[in-house]
């Protein structure tokens, strides 16, 4: 895929990256829905996923699956940890095949924010008699705020095992019909933990120098790429800033994203923020484009753009422009399952987006 081609695209023309075409450039962003029963998926997320097929997006990515039961941020996070979870995810994908659009999965582990409460239910840390678990982290530094459990710093037998475990859900995503991966690197979980010297004081070979910090997610990114297929395009969610001073920031993830790049990873999904509770964050529309759009120049990957893109212009010029390969819409997306179309109509392409046969006489 050349990303510096001169013939521009835009939001509607398809993507095509290793064996895989995007029917468009709208993806469903991955959003943890805290409604999997021990990791299972629901027909809840049957509906969820499967409504944004219908609507027309031409990627839709399941929430952060837990690789272990202790990755999951809360009781009711999806999982791809177990056999029992291949099936239920296989259903949904075979809708979403159904309706035109590719169907991704991102994998996870929660790091020191695991063992936590569902938002409605306060999101404080569960004690380990009140449903919560013990937790791991790269340091024994808890997050703060309501996420006060202290965790334990993980042993190189421990790093070793969370890397088989991402390896193994591969396997189970690769079986459960999914055609996109994205490793979660992002929002203050594991991987990320590892990355930002803000959450990672370790003084072995993977704490201390950015070489050092980068070395978990590299590892794992090399022994994942190794069981998932070559034809399937692997991406990786980052955090490109932590916002906070002394933390992880664009420059390193520049250099991050070119490590990845040559590891085999097709697109890096440019997010931010998560490492503490109290960052000074200046969301607003497209706030995390400019990353994207770094990224993509300097590294020489594509790149996804998420974060406050709500308006069909706005999505439309981050593409055309070249400041992303692809935009991921999430709240936006609960608010509006049908926004392909909306956004088609909007951009004077509305025939570019076909409606399900039975919705087609009100398409």
């Amino acid at each position: 895929m050349n990303i510096h081609s001169s013939n521009r695209p835009h939001l509607f023309e398809p993507m095509t990256i290793k064996s895989v075409t995007l029917r468009n450039r709208i993806g469903v962003s991955p959003m943890c829905e805290y409604s999997s029963v021990d990791g299972a998926a629901t027909e809840w997320h049957l509906v969820h996923l499967g409504s944004r097929a219908v609507g027309g997006a031409g990627l839709v990515v399941a929430e952060a699956s837990a690789v272990s039961p202790a990755g999951r941020i809360t009781p009711g996070d999806a999982g791809i940890w177990a056999d029992k979870h291949v099936e239920p995810v296989a259903r949904i994908n075979r809708f979403i095949k159904e309706h035109g659009a590719v169907p991704g999965i991102q994998i996870a582990h929660a790091g020191r924010k695991a063992s936590a409460a569902r938002p409605w239910e306060g999101g404080a840390h569960l004690a380990d008699d009140a449903g919560g678990w013990p937790i791991i982290a790269p340091s024994a530094l808890a997050f703060g705020g309501e996420l006060t459990k202290v965790p334990r710093a993980m042993s190189l037998a421990d790093i070793a095992r969370v890397q088989g475990e991402f390896v193994a859900a591969a396997e189970r995503s690769l079986a459960a019909g999914c055609e996109w991966l994205e490793l979660h690197a992002a929002h203050g979980y594991l991987v990320h933990e590892f990355l930002s010297p803000i959450s990672n004081q370790r003084t072995d070979g993977y704490g201390g120098s950015f070489e050092n910090r980068v070395r978990f997610l590299l590892e794992t990114t090399r022994a994942v790429r190794a069981v998932w297929p070559e034809r399937l395009p692997l991406a990786v969610r980052i955090s490109c800033t932590d916002w906070v001073a002394g933390g992880w920031d664009i420059e390193q993830s520049v250099e991050l994203a070119r490590r990845l790049k040559a590891e085999g990873v097709d697109l890096v999904d440019c997010s931010s923020g998560g490492t503490v509770p109290d960052a000074q964050i200046p969301a607003g529309p497209g706030y995390q484009v400019p990353f994207a759009e770094r990224i993509r120049r300097e590294a020489g990957i594509a790149t996804a753009a998420v974060g406050g893109i709500t308006e069909p212009t706005h999505a439309d010029e981050i593409i055309r422009n070249g400041r992303a390969d692809l935009v991921l819409l999430a709240q936006e997306f609960l608010r509006e399952p049908y926004w392909p179309r909306l956004a088609a109509r909007a951009l004077g392409r509305k025939d570019e987006v076909s409606g399900p046969v039975q919705y087609r006489r009100a398409w």
